[in-house]
């Protein structure tokens, strides 16, 4: 058997491995430009410009690089565009432009301390073993049971582990504020942390609204602590520190106020015309600012004293002595399945009873070191370590772990795959669900369905890797997806989401959504994202693009790989009412086995009519955009007309086994005289008198105007993957035509 004191060890190595690999390859970048010297006091202090305001906390470490420089410093201020930081050395008294490296591996090496004083703490290493080895006999009495939350409040009253898998949309916010709410009203310390600012503030808000409403709540006693507590709705109770500070002590705040309105404006000034008097006055005013905040700290820290209920991060909490040197009588750790093990073992120590909610089914955390301890212990969840998982594998439930069991957040034709095949059937709908999802239903596009694929079998090979990141992108894909969100908007629905594994689809998406979708955006939620970043989030409308398709002959990991499944569950429950899945049935029967979830999901939607085929594109497309159409790639006399009034430039892509018609010869052909034509081909196509070749040929045919107008599916291929209707489509957009460039032509 597992002893702590290994355990911790085991965590330690982790933690350790994964800071060494960040320090060798993982920093984020930021530019910094028109560095100045300030102060050559004990350190070298300078101020610099950024292009957008920094969320670095003052104090980080950070490292700056400038030509062949490179040296350690610390962040001394960081608001706004303008940064001040220290350095050991000088770099001169001028830095037109630097990179500064900033990586939070400080808060691991802040976790491995109290790591080490939970090896020193006897009762706290009790509190560990207990989490990890689960084994001790559930005491709370089941027959009085009455509900979810008096179940969950029972559990965490006679055992000191209590784990809750919480599917979407069963209530787990609901659950865990109530039971929160009960601690609190029978004067309990509770302490509830989470991976990220947002579940806190969720979990916080809704708290606060339910003791609000039972006329419980008091001022002081809840409190929403540290970095993120600003993104708390304004009309909130006073639950953050600052709300807390204007109120108990207006002169400390408005002082504060004063100071770092005078720096902003003092940072202005220096952006504009450096000069030594405004570099004095900005370091005294920096000496003011630090006793202001010294003086808040203190504040701060009382607070925390006296509130019954703390919502932090796991960071905060494992680098401020305010919330690790306490101990409360219960810890609630939300979306655990997104924290290491380690985090989860600490918070678990800080508090008599502990409860740890996720869903093991959803993406684990994520870790950038392939270590093998880095695997076993910060790239997989508690539920996995502690042996939950296994239950749940042999068709069972561990008596410590509570399941939320009905789900209202996405319409039954929707769930009826996830509660199948993710979960077991485990999970049922309530019953109010699809009533309440109606609308969304009837709504545009595919009126009175829910659950959709959208097949581009046959339609071309458009799926590539993107040439810098080597992460897959499928224009024809985006394209439609596109025109998804469109017909969604002009359906009335004002809550999209569109979602793909790879980075780079992703940000194709958004670089069309901005330069086509920017007012409609302006009145409207619609966002573009991958998987990983919209875990914790919901749409109405969810589009899922897969990408995947010709000429590829391999799935990528994400689709298939050990985590697959967890990443389309995620996709496919960020749902409410509409998913619409944009995928190449016939390529994910021909490359998916048939026990992965993805080849599940696509024969799922065939075999209960979910499918809507190639050949319906004409009828769902409603509504042309007036910058992306489409039209018959038979009928090009719009196509011509465009390659007519070219006036600087034709790019045009003539995939393998393409046969241009003479009609396209001619059009080409008497293109105006200041017009360069450029052919991506591996063929010469001489007969059409190109000004430059390049023989890296592409899989797919386009015809790119002037750098402005894209036509996709021109000319027509006779590749064996495009089979009728063809159609082409026509793109106006600078943008991407730029970015498509960027990929496949490089400047001479």
């Amino acid at each position: 058997m597992t002893t702590v004191a290994s355990y911790i060890k085991e965590w330690q190595q982790a933690l350790q491995n994964e800071i060494n690999y960040l320090k060798k390859f993982g920093s984020t970048k930021y530019l910094v430009t028109n560095g100045r010297l300030l102060s050559t006091d004990g350190a070298f202090s300078y101020y610099f410009e950024t292009t957008g305001a920094l969320r670095i906390p003052v104090g980080s470490s950070v490292r700056l690089e400038w030509g062949g420089m490179a040296q350690n410093g610390r962040i001394l201020s960081s608001e706004g565009k303008g940064l001040i930081l220290s350095l050991e050395q000088s770099f001169g008294d001028l830095i037109s432009e630097a990179t500064l490296f900033h990586d939070p591996w400080e808060l691991l090496e802040q976790l491995i301390q109290r790591l080490d004083e939970i090896k020193k703490d006897k009762q706290k290493r009790i509190r560990v073993k207990k989490l990890m080895d689960p084994s001790m006999p559930a005491q709370h009495p089941v027959e009085k049971i009455k509900s979810n939350v008096h179940e969950l409040v029972l559990r965490s009253k006679y055992n000191p582990v209590t784990f809750v898998w919480g599917p979407p949309g069963t209530g787990k916010t609901y659950t865990l504020a109530r039971t929160a709410a009960n601690k609190y009203l029978q004067r309990k310390r509770v302490l509830i942390l989470s991976q990220s600012n947002q579940a806190v503030n969720v979990l916080i808000g809704e708290l606060t609204d339910f003791i609000n409403k039972k006329g419980s709540f008091r001022e002081g006693d809840v409190l929403r602590y540290g970095f993120g507590a600003g993104e708390m709705a304004e009309d909130r109770e006073a639950i953050t520190t600052s709300k807390l500070l204007q109120k108990q002590d207006p002169a400390l705040a408005e002082e504060k106020d004063i100071l770092l309105s005078e720096r902003k404006n003092l940072k202005q000034d220096i952006a504009r015309s450096f000069s030594k008097r405004d570099t004095n006055q900005l370091l005294e005013l920096e000496t003011k600012i630090a006793r202001v905040l010294e003086k808040i700290r203190q504040k701060e820290i009382e607070f925390v004293q006296d509130a019954l209920v703390v919502g932090t991060t796991l960071a905060k909490a494992a680098s401020d002595p305010a919330i690790y040197e306490k101990t409360f009588d219960v810890v609630i750790v939300d979306e655990a399945s997104m924290a290491y093990v380690p985090q989860t073992a600490f918070a678990a120590s800080l508090g008599k009873r502990v409860i740890i909610c996720g869903d093991f089914k959803q993406l684990p955390p994520i870790a950038s070191s392939r270590d093998s301890l880095v695997e076993k212990w910060l790239r997989e969840d508690i539920f996995h370590r502690a042996g939950v998982v296994d239950w749940v594998n042999e068709g069972k439930l561990h008596p410590h772990l509570f399941l939320l069991k009905e789900q209202r957040r996405m319409h039954p034709d929707i769930s009826r795959f996830t509660n199948q095949y993710i979960y077991h059937s485990l999970v049922d709908d309530h019953e109010s669900v699809k009533r309440v999802r109606q609308q969304i239903v009837e709504s545009a596009p595919f009126a009175n369905r829910s659950s959709i694929l959208v097949d581009t079998s046959f339609t071309g090979a458009y799926c590539i890797q993107e040439r810098t990141s080597r992460s897959k992108i499928n224009l024809w894909q985006a394209l439609l997806s596109f025109q998804l969100i469109h017909e969604s908007f002009l359906g009335g629905l004002r809550s999209i989401g569109y979602v793909t594994p790879y980075r780079a689809q992703a940000q194709l998406m958004e670089l069309m959504l901005d330069d086509l979708y920017e007012l409609e955006r302006a009145e409207a939620d619609i966002i573009a994202a991958t998987v990983h970043r919209f875990q914790g989030s919901e749409r109405d409308v969810m589009v899922f693009d897969t990408v995947e398709g010709a000429p590829q002959t391999r799935v990528g990991m994400l689709l298939i790989g050990k985590d697959s499944e967890r990443l389309i569950n995620v996709a496919i429950t960020r749902t409410k009412g509409k998913f619409i899945h944009v995928s190449n049935q016939a390529f994910i029967k021909r490359h998916v086995f048939h026990g992965k979830t993805l080849r599940q999901l696509v024969e799922h939607q065939v075999t209960n009519r979910q499918m809507v085929e190639t050949k319906d594109v004409g009828t769902w497309i409603q509504h042309q955009h007036p910058k992306l159409q489409w039209m018959h790639a038979r009928r090009l006399e719009k196509v011509f007309q465009d390659i007519e009034t070219s006036r600087e430039s034709l790019v045009i892509s003539l995939p393998p086994q393409t046969s241009l018609p003479a009609e396209w010869h001619e059009n080409l052909k008497s293109r105006g005289a200041s017009v360069k034509l450029t052919i991506l081909s591996e063929d010469e196509w001489q007969v059409l008198q190109p000004n430059r070749r390049i023989a890296d040929s592409l899989s797919f045919p386009f015809i790119m105007i002037d750098q402005q107008v894209l036509w996709l599916g021109l000319p027509l291929e006779g590749s064996k993957e495009i089979r009728p209707p063809y159609v082409a489509a026509r793109l106006v957009s600078e943008k991407v035509c730029e970015y498509l460039l960027s990929q496949f032509i490089t400047k001479e």
